[in-house]
């Protein structure tokens, strides 16, 4: 049924993804568990200020060497919900892997406009292409990020710092969310969503893997095969990656591990960005 058609009811449930999975609060009160060790344990170099705002803060897991590549990972949760200390152990695959791992904080919706985050984001790269190194982190970066986070890592492919990118069960078309719940926060002008969604702008030619769970949304399964065959007509790389089994939480337990698919992922889009 075209989305014209669609109740205000059934708009809204096309981009529940709380309510679609059915475990979705043990999951995520698992996650804030399992973060909350996680980065006691990894105390050096957390809450580093690049804003003014109590949200614009790093957390840094380094690497033994410097040099070693960096996985930037953007939090979701609909621009208004989600705090990065709540996806740290998420951090662990890329570590085991013998990379650094840095996740920025932002301000959420509506305290500040979409237009406000993704540019609170770029100063954040802007603090880390300046300071990463005095806390460790000096590699090539591949920027991701989950949900939400996907759209904005996107948004960031093109930052100077950036080598390849991780796009994670992530929204790229805006038109829709304006037309849900979700908006009574975000309040989206014509001129964000025309800014802010990935598959209405120019293509961005560095590596970028499209991942999604195949017990996704519908809507969130369209978005990623629509951005990736966008990218794909300009011959941009990075595969598409439906991820057997995973719902919209699930699938980030492909980052837990050294050898889990996510993290295999960003280690070839770098790969590829290597090669040119």
């Amino acid at each position: 049924m075209s989305w014209g058609r669609l109740s205000q009811a059934e708009r809204d449930a096309a981009y529940n993804n709380a309510a679609a999975v059915s475990e979705s609060a043990r999951l995520v009160l698992s996650r804030n568990e399992m973060s909350a060790v996680f980065r006691a344990a990894h105390s050096g170099f957390l809450d580093l200020a690049y804003g003014t705002g109590e949200r614009m803060k790093w957390d840094f897991y380094p690497a033994s060497n410097v040099e070693a590549p960096c996985f930037v990972f953007v939090h979701g949760g609909y621009w208004q919900m989600n705090r990065r200390e709540d996806f740290a152990v998420f951090a662990k695959g890329f570590l085991e892997r013998g990379w650094a791992v840095a996740m920025p904080g932002y301000s959420l919706a509506p305290q500040v406009r979409l237009a406000g985050i993704v540019g609170e984001l770029r100063a954040a790269m802007d603090w880390f292409s300046a300071r990463g190194r005095e806390f460790g982190v000096g590699g090539e970066v591949v920027i991701s990020g989950w949900s939400a986070g996907a759209q904005l890592a996107a948004l960031l492919l093109d930052h100077e710092r950036v080598s390849a990118g991780l796009g994670i069960s992530g929204v790229y078309e805006l038109g829709p969310v304006r037309d849900t719940y979700l908006n009574e926060k975000l309040l989206l002008s014509d001129e964000e969503v025309a800014a802010c969604s990935p598959v209405r702008l120019a293509v961005v030619g560095k590596p970028m893997a499209v991942a999604y769970g195949s017990r996704e949304l519908p809507a969130l399964v369209a978005d990623a095969r629509e951005f990736h065959g966008k990218r794909a007509a300009a011959h941009a790389a990075g595969p598409l990656i439906p991820v057997a089994g995973a719902d919209h939480f699930t699938i980030l337990h492909e980052l837990l591990e050294a050898d889990g698919e996510l993290v295999s992922a960003g280690v070839a889009a770098l790969g590829k960005a290597r090669l040119g």
